[in-house]
């Protein structure tokens, strides 16, 4: 059996990309994960971003390291990282969310580890997925 891994990060859309790119990045990213085992949410509010995936960890691993060298977004920072019994994502490759009000996406920015977690799954209900 594999293991399951997540990770939740943050990132920031990079100056010069414009805000539609975000459709190019899914579109991508579906077909990819899909044949890689990932599963995910996808939440940009028009200038950051806050990603949760899911899947095998050299999958999940190996993704976050072309997520690191992409350049369409920047100060990433991953909030946490770790094992998974079970997943979260069963209905899409890469779930997106688009949100109006930033103050949410701003909250879980501010905590680190299980509470960031926390709090993003607390906001995924509210979200229109």
């Amino acid at each position: 059996m594999t293991e399951l891994h997540e990770i939740l990060y943050f990132s920031q859309l990079a100056p010069n990309q414009p805000t539609d790119v975000v459709g190019q990045i899914v579109a991508r990213a579906r077909a990819r994960n899909a044949r890689e085992g990932i599963t995910g949410l996808l939440v940009f509010d028009g200038m950051r971003f806050c990603q949760q995936f899911e899947g095998p960890r050299r999958n999940v691993l190996r993704l976050m390291e072309r997520l690191e060298a992409d350049p369409r977004h920047v100060q990433m920072r991953v909030v946490y990282e770790g094992e998974l019994l079970q997943r979260r994502y069963h209905a899409f490759d890469l779930g997106l969310a688009q949100v109006e009000e930033s103050e949410d996406i701003a909250v879980v920015q501010q905590f680190d580890g299980v509470e960031a977690l926390a709090r993003f799954m607390a906001l995924r209900p509210r979200l229109d997925i």
